[in-house]
Parts: structure tokens; sequence; C-alpha cells
């Protein structure tokens, strides 16, 4: 069990936001985020977006954004859990939650900030083959978390974009044997790395399987082979494989949190503008997941949102006791 002040799902560029504003007030962060990194869509979808509504920055690009709220967070030492997503929420009490994921980590925490965007995003996977039987650490992953896993290994990764590109690449020094599937004969990864991978299968370094679509999966608890047809020949094959990586890309959905009891308006959280408090004591909403009147889906506005819960969160963690607001400009940033 991880014990933190407050938990906050998503650790895009709204919760690390949070993070700073919350230990200014000298409160912990635990951020979960199914994504294998912080930055939410800002590092998985455009990192090399420049975005121009940032104040003081005319022009920044998306991941130079979120490296530089990482750094105005550090200080305050918040704690991650990356790859993986809440499953469920239990309220313990009047002021306790604990949240566990999908592998089983639990964390308590006083105060729960949902920041997760559009949602969790979570992989788009092949219809009609039942990968579910091989998730959660019996061969399938729908991202690379630790490269070293795969040291050795027969590894089947498929997809034709950037990610299943650059991994392909990187874990041909690794994998014992590496397949590339593509359902084309063209990619939309950068065109670098398409001559990168072309050159690797012409020197025999990875396998790669063109107009090839998976079809099947088959092991006895952990994962044996992949079925791969070619959607030209029709041929079909079985590849022993320790691995598979799934490389479909990511779709927004809020998961489990519609099961908590939350008022939700169109895959949104209804929220009190007075301090994106949610209709249940002690979750807050920030950012692009929640909804109210007059609502503007930009970064600036989550971060007033965070700033607002910030002050909020900490009265309902300390009852009573009275707190007065200083400026950063006068008595600086303290660490932890």
């Amino acid at each position: 069990m991880r014990t933190t002040d407050i938990a906050i799902i998503g650790a895009g560029p709204i919760g690390l936001f949070a993070v700073f504003e919350l230990g200014l007030l000298k409160l912990r962060c635990h951020l979960i985020d199914y994504l294998p990194q912080a930055g939410g869509q800002l590092s998985e979808i455009y990192p090399k977006k420049p975005i121009y509504d940032i104040p003081g920055y005319p022009s920044i690009l998306a991941q130079e954004l979120i490296d530089n709220l990482l750094k105005q967070a550090k200080p305050f030492k918040p704690e991650f859990t990356f790859g993986e997503r809440i499953e469920s929420l239990e309220k313990i009490g009047e002021r306790d939650f604990i949240l566990t994921t999908n592998m089983g980590t639990k964390i308590n925490s006083q105060v729960v900030v949902i920041a997760g965007g559009l949602g969790c995003f979570e992989p788009r996977k092949p219809e009609g083959i039942n990968l579910e039987k091989f998730e959660n650490g019996k061969g399938i992953s729908y991202m690379v978390l630790d490269p070293e896993k795969y040291r050795n290994k027969k590894v089947v990764i498929a997809g034709g974009g950037d990610s299943a590109l650059d991994w392909t690449i990187f874990l041909s020094e690794i994998a014992k044997e590496i397949t590339l599937v593509h359902r084309s004969e063209s990619f939309r990864g950068a065109p670098n790395s398409v001559n990168k991978i072309l050159n690797l299968a012409e020197t025999k370094k990875i396998n790669l399987l063109l107009n090839s679509n998976l079809t099947n999966v088959n092991g006895n608890g952990v994962l044996k082979t992949v079925g791969i047809i070619n959607t030209k020949t029709n041929e079909e094959k079985n590849i022993e494989a320790d691995d598979l990586i799934p490389l479909f890309g990511l779709s927004p959905k809020l998961g489990a949190i519609e099961n908590w009891g939350l008022n939700i308006d169109k895959n949104a959280i209804e929220v009190n503008t007075e301090d994106y408090s949610t209709n249940i004591s002690g979750i807050y909403a920030i950012g692009d997941i929640n909804s109210y009147k007059n609502k503007l889906k930009l970064i600036l506005s989550g971060f007033h949102e965070a700033a607002l819960m910030s002050h909020s969160a900490y009265k309902y963690i300390n009852p009573g006791v009275k707190y007065t607001m200083k400026y950063t400009t006068v008595n600086g940033v303290n660490s932890f």
C-alpha cells in the first residue's frame, strides 16, 4: 500500500501543474497514468507540436512544456505509477480513499484529483482476437515500460506508426528475434525510421511481414505463438513468440471512472466551479475531463482549475486550519 495526501489520476500538463500548486501547500502527490511516461496527449500524440497560448511563451513545443512542468514539480518530490490504470476506488471512513490499479497497486490518499484529460488512454485492439487472456504479464503488452524485459526474447510487434517502428529498431539490439507485422506496404512513421526498418529487414536483423494481420494468439497460461495471415496470398503461419506488442494507437475512455457514482455528462465529469469539486466529497476533476457552463478546453484554463482545486483540497484535509495565501514572489518555492 502506498500512502500520499493527494492521488492524481493523469500525469498530463494539468496533473503536473497541480503537483506544484499542492506542493506549495505542503501536500504530497502520487500520480497514476496508463501511459508509460508523464505528459499525456502532449508527449504521446504530438510532442513536437508548437503551442501558442501558454502565458509568457509566444511559442513552446508540447514536450518542452511537459519538461518544464516536471522541473517545476520536482522540488515537491511527486511519486509516479506509469503503465497502470485505476480499476477501482473505495472510500474508507470520511477522509480516506483506496485506489487500486489493474496491476494490483494500491494507493491510499485523503483526496482524489481526476486530471485525466479526455480520459484514460486505452490501447486499440484488433477485433476478433482474444488478446485479454495473455495480458497482465502473460505475454501481451501494449506499451514498452522496460526494454530489458525483452532481452534475448522472441518478440512480435504489430503496427505501422512511429511507436511500432521506433520500438522495433530499438529492440532489434536487445531481443533474440524480432518480427514486425504490418497490414500494408506503406508506413505512417517518419521516413528515416522507415528506411532503418527496411535496412534491418534486408540485413536479416528483423523479420518484416507486410500486408499481414494478426489472426490468433495461443499458449498454455502464457503466450507461445502468434498467428498471422498474409492478406494478399491468404498464407497463414504461426510464429513462436515470448511477447507480442500490438501498437495500433490509443483511444480515450473514462473507463472505471464511470462506475464511481460521479455526475457525468457526455463523457465529462460535472464539477462545482467554486473549487472544481465533484458530487462526491474529496474527489475533484480538473482539465478537459470536467464539464461546466462556458467550459474552455484550454491548458491555461486547466491551470486555473488546478490552483483553485488545490486550496480547496488543503481546507478539506485540514478542516478548521486557517491558511493565508502567500505569493511565491515573496516566499519563493520551498521544497519538501
